[in-house]
């Protein structure tokens, strides 16, 4: 039999993948409005490209808008290895991610990205706290390191 605890918490988990599908079917919609309505007023977004570090659902919406006429008009995005751990009202989530259907040359079609994403729960609805987003790098050549074999 499960308990109440051990129910709750799968609730939980199942809602915080849901929240990280949501998130990146409204990236491939190329909706901001959608996209920033899972993020917390205060988040703090560490991303793969400058600024690097952004503070705060408006500075983060500014820069959606600026990068998503970059994408082509239809694309995707593949998950995998997604891993949630629920304590109480915050989530911890990682995984990776690659775009689809893109040019095969597209650079953004070149490698898995890596994710980190902190949620809590405020009043009854998980928002994302903190993402961080990377790319993996070669240490001796500084050099980002391109590969689909995460």
């Amino acid at each position: 039999m499960t308990t109440t605890t051990e129910s709750t918490k799968t609730q939980d988990e199942a809602q915080i993948r849901q929240l990280v599908a949501d998130v990146s079917s409204a990236i491939c919609a190329k909706d901001v409005d959608r996209i920033m309505s899972y993020y917390d007023r205060d988040v703090v977004f560490f991303d793969v490209k400058p600024p690097f570090q952004t503070n705060g659902a408006d500075a983060l919406r500014r820069i959606w808008e600026e990068c998503l006429p970059y994408f082509p008009d239809s694309f995707g995005i593949e998950s995998r290895d997604l891993r949630v751990s629920v304590s109480g009202d915050l989530a911890i989530t990682h995984w990776l991610n690659r775009f689809t259907g893109m040019e095969p040359n597209h650079p953004a079609m070149q490698t898995w990205l890596r994710f980190t994403s902190v949620s809590q729960r405020k009043q009854g609805r998980w928002q994302i706290v903190h993402e961080h987003g990377s790319v993996p790098f070669d240490p001796h050549t500084s050099q980002a390191v391109f590969t689909l074999e995460p």
